[in-house]
């Protein structure tokens, strides 16, 4: 009963913070189910009115660290009425999404059936890019079977954290065969120095004998940004070392002028000197990392339809 006032009350918590949205009359809306790994995540999709049951080229779009989908309406609207089927998920455990379980106490001896009753531990708003990137897989195999999706035209649009898990999934599903990419961080070097090997170590030697559970909801342990990460499971994660085994797909850098978060070196000029297919690198002058979302918003969703169009849309298409 704890956990489920819990759950009511975070939900009620999250309803109350989303601002209102009224879909636009052009554009076909719907909220869907997605399953990853067992846990349901929230989907909406977005598609022309004057496309009805025509197949589509499909846009898949997830937010980067701390974020949720609702910050990705606008860039979804715009990308709906350039003639996409899109949509957008939250991860596990963040906005909308239900969040994967662990059990709070032992499971019981007799379990008929595999079946039983017990209280449970959502794992809530933290930072895992194997998790994530799971989601994302997921997620693919979830929009391949939508009706109006040609799944021989599929984009996945990434930002921020999720820039580099755009080229992630690319990287291991040939169906995807565009990409967009912007201020994106390619890997997880930066929780990895010589400072944090010690306390990575230390976090999962504690969480492989119960001694630590997961950081609670939220927490803020880098900067402003919201979500703590779960350290070790950065270390295998490095999207930027993986990028030329995505040939298959065609890939957009746009990396911001100033950007003050990571080295765009180390990150998206690196990720573009390595990959294989079409590929474009567009540096925005004068902007920060988060100027994407504010003065270059229009401008960085131009360069994405313009991408997508001449990839998923172009001759032989």
């Amino acid at each position: 009963m704890r956990t489920l006032i819990t759950a009511l009350l975070a939900a009620l918590l999250l309803a109350a913070q989303q601002p209102a949205f009224t879909p636009p009359e052009d554009l076909d809306h719907r909220r869907s189910t997605i399953i990853s790994e067992g846990t349901r995540m929230t989907a909406y999709a977005y598609a022309p009115r004057s496309a009805p049951g025509r197949k589509l080229p499909c846009i898949l779009m997830a937010h980067g660290w701390g974020g949720t989908q609702a910050s990705l309406r606008s860039d979804a609207v715009v990308m709906a009425r350039a003639g996409y089927l899109v949509v957008t998920f939250d991860y596990r455990g963040w906005g909308e999404s239900e969040a994967r379980v662990i059990l709070t106490q032992p499971a019981p001896a007799q379990r008929p059936g595999g079946k039983f009753t017990a209280e449970v531990q959502e794992v809530r708003e933290v930072v895992d890019p194997l998790d994530f990137g799971a989601d994302w897989l997921n997620a693919i195999h979830w929009i391949v079977a939508e009706p109006q999706c040609d799944s021989a035209r599929l984009g996945l649009w990434g930002s921020s954290f999720s820039g580099g898990l755009v080229v992630w999934a690319a990287a291991r599903d040939p169906r995807v065969k565009a990409l967009h990419s912007q201020v994106g961080a390619m890997g997880g070097r930066n929780l990895l120095d010589a400072g944090q090997q010690t306390l990575i170590y230390e976090e999962s030697t504690k969480r492989a004998r119960g001694e630590l559970g997961y950081p609670p909801p939220g927490a803020k342990v880098i900067g402003n940004l919201r979500g703590a990460p779960i350290r070790s499971r950065f270390v295998g994660y490095a999207p930027g070392d993986e990028v030329a085994q995505a040939s298959h797909c065609a890939m957009q850098f746009v990396i911001a002028e100033k950007e003050e978060l990571f080295d765009n070196r180390d990150h998206a000029i690196r990720a573009h000197e390595l990959a294989r297919g079409p590929k474009r690198l567009i540096n925005i002058p004068n902007i920060t990392h988060y100027g994407i979302y504010t003065q270059a918003r229009q401008q960085a969703q131009k360069l994405a339809i313009e991408w997508f169009d001449q990839h998923l849309k172009g001759p032989g298409r």
